[in-house]
């Protein structure tokens, strides 16, 4: 079940006190509490697994709180059968299931004393972490480019496999975009099998996490199920008219979520007449169990005029507009660039948004109706040449013919420099992410000229502007955050506080300007 989190300010408005105890009947502070209904309200999957199109349906949310130094909280009393599910570090999951809430009830949980089940519920980054590479930097390499769909560490990831197993895995996983280097895919399957049985066999190898001693008794988490475990939830904004829209990456529909009614309505963006599954990678998803995408919605961003919502569709050469008043899509087909990508709405309404696979950018001017290309500096010229014909090369994988057997995957990424994240400063300027350069770029509208900035740590992904005009980066490969000020053209790096040091994979962030 694809799922999209929002934090909301309150619980229903009928309530019930739990209290959750440990096994000598001691109050048990900071166990998590998710509330789900027993029968939740069924909906309607006659449109290929999916709710037609345009119909609101009922979701009925499941709610999440944290005890207190009492080991009290406050959950909603649903008047219906409700099922919880209590977790605590160091205890064992319970679960709990109530006919009818009461309006206060208990809950013991039992200390887990087994090492490799106290090791299991460790977080994946922590088993990350603790598997041994090498050397330090083919692993940051690892997490990078292995961690583009999955979170590497998880108890899925970590399971016993064959090398062969891991070798098909592998295969697939550069069909789908990863550019593990050819030198590094020849060793992997086998510093995997090793690490993993190692970790598995040896618990007291993952280090135990960093404390967090606030206080969450105050946080409320609703959660609202959305798509199903075919769909890939990509991108999400919350919208002016307070409403919230997801957009399905892998099903080509849009999930508009009233946070107050708990209704949902799905939009499914057009397909033309002809249009390929898959659209123009269509290659990319030929194995994939079950997909209705021509477009590959990726991510969203809104006017602040009209309060339209653009849509980068990354399997096609266009721009999809959608009017969350008239609820009607249109589509502004493109004469160039392949695989747009992440999208934002500058201060004139021009829609600004990344082709990530011929490093480019483009601006779509909503009174003229016409786009503007960018092209970002090749670091040589067969790079410009692979970015210059990376749509012909996807046409050729789509007949079957193996071009990855001609062009290895080298440790600069030659031909994919894949430009990433963007954002606008307040001063008008367009930054861009580079993620496989190790750069940031910036392109100023009114003369056209782009600079290309080096930063000092590996994989700059996504990138947001402050009111001030400085640049937060996350850097996936460094595990790190960091800051930078085109007013004194220097970087701050900040590593995140996690355990072990640089186990992590930053993919996005966001800025509070107000603050």
């Amino acid at each position: 079940m694809s799922i999209f989190i929002v934090l909301a300010a309150s619980l229903a408005a009928s309530a019930a006190q739990v209290q959750v105890l440990d096994h000598q009947g001691k109050a048990l502070k900071g166990v998590m509490i998710t509330q789900t209904l027993c029968e939740p309200t069924p909906i309607d999957t006659s449109d290929g697994e999916y709710a037609k199109a345009g119909i609101p349906f009922q979701r009925d949310p499941e709610y999440t709180v944290f005890s207190n130094a009492k080991g009290m909280a406050t959950v909603s009393d649903r008047g219906t059968c409700t099922l919880y599910r209590f977790r605590h570090n160091n205890f064992v999951d319970g679960t709990l299931k109530l006919e009818k809430d009461s309006k206060k009830f208990q809950f013991k949980m039992s200390p887990e004393l087994d090492p490799f089940k106290l090791a299991e519920a460790k977080k994946a980054n922590q088993w990350l972490g603790a598997l041994k590479f090498p050397n330090q930097n083919d692993k940051q390499v690892f997490q990078m480019q292995c961690g583009y769909c999955h979170q590497q560490g998880t108890a899925f990831i970590r399971g016993e496999r064959t090398k062969e197993e891991w070798e098909a895995i592998i295969k697939r996983m550069v069909g789908y975009g990863s550019r593990i280097p050819t030198e590094i895919q020849q060793y992997l399957p086998q510093t995997l099998i090793e690490g993993y049985r190692a970790l598995r066999e040896n618990p007291q190898m993952i280090a135990d996490e960093l404390s967090w001693d606030e206080d969450r008794s105050k946080w409320h988490v609703t959660e609202w199920p959305i798509g199903d475990s075919m769909s890939q939830t990509h991108d999400m904004l919350v919208a002016k008219n307070k409403l919230v829209y997801v957009a399905d990456n892998i099903q080509d529909r849009i999930y508009e979520t009233d946070p107050v009614t708990n209704k949902v309505t799905v939009y499914k963006i057009p397909h033309r007449e002809g249009e390929k599954n898959g659209g123009l990678i269509s290659a990319r998803l030929k194995e994939f169990p079950r997909h209705d995408s021509t477009s590959n919605a990726h991510s969203l961003a809104e006017s602040q005029v009209d309060g339209h919502i653009f849509i980068t569709p990354s399997a096609q050469r266009r721009l999809v507009e959608f009017d969350p008043a008239t609820k009607k899509f249109t589509l502004h087909e493109m004469s160039e660039g392949f695989y747009p990508h992440t999208i934002r709405v500058d201060q004139n309404d021009d829609v600004w948004f990344t082709l990530a696979l011929s490093n480019q950018v483009a601006r779509f001017n909503r009174k003229t109706q016409t786009f503007t290309y960018y092209d970002l500096p090749a670091r040589s010229f067969k790079e410009k040449l692979i970015t210059k014909n990376i749509s012909f090369l996807f046409k050729l994988m789509s007949w079957g013919i193996p071009i990855s057997k001609w062009l290895k995957i080298q440790r600069n990424y030659e031909g994919t420099p894949l430009v990433y994240g963007i954002d606008i400063t307040p001063d008008g300027k367009v930054w861009v992410a580079r993620l496989h350069t190790d750069e940031i770029g910036v392109i100023d509208p009114k003369t056209g000229a782009i600079e290309m900035i080096k930063t000092p740590f590996m994989g700059p992904r996504r990138l947001r502007a402050d009111a001030e005009g400085n640049l937060w980066i996350v850097g996936f490969g460094a595990s790190a955050l960091a800051k930078y000020s085109p007013f004194t053209k220097q970087f701050k790096v900040y590593d995140l506080p996690v355990n072990p040091k640089g186990s992590e994979t930053p993919y996005s962030l966001n800025v509070d300007k107000p603050r």
